[in-house]
């Protein structure tokens, strides 16, 4: 017995790779880091645009052990601690692990930057107001 899929409809046409996309991303998350993703709302008076921001708890990471690049239509956070020194740890409660961190970014919506401040890494994203697009598509009568 096959299983159904949201995008097995014949009404959604080219979306298998979205589909492949969220199957990959929802194994491979582990709850590590912990983030939140939040709404900053247009500012008016500098004429800022409403923004989508994500905020990761990177506490113990340097700037130099995170990366956050674009990759097609995901954003991927990754952080890779070194540990230098060895230290003779009588407990050891804080994890010093790498990680990947990657979210599925709809069509349209660009990095604005990234900033570490407190153990917390923010990376604000933006999406512009699509413009509303109409095409007449001409129909033909064969001879």
């Amino acid at each position: 017995m096959s299983r159904m899929t949201p995008f097995a409809s014949p009404l959604l046409l080219g979306f298998d790779a979205m589909e492949k996309t969220l199957e990959r991303i929802s194994k491979a998350s582990d709850g590590y880091p912990p983030y939140n993703i939040e709404r900053v709302s247009a500012n008016p008076e500098t004429g800022a645009p409403e923004r989508l921001r994500i905020t990761l708890a990177v506490a113990g990471f340097s700037e130099d052990e995170l990366e956050v690049t674009t990759e097609e239509n995901e954003l991927v956070i990754r952080g890779r601690q070194s540990d230098q020194t060895e230290r003779d740890y009588l407990y050891r409660g804080i994890a010093s692990r790498q990680f990947q961190r990657i979210f599925v970014l709809a069509d349209g919506i660009r990095v604005l930057g990234a900033s570490l401040k407190n153990g917390l890494l923010s990376v604000d994203l933006i999406r512009p107001e699509p413009a509303r697009m109409v095409k007449k598509i001409n129909i033909s009568v064969p001879q």
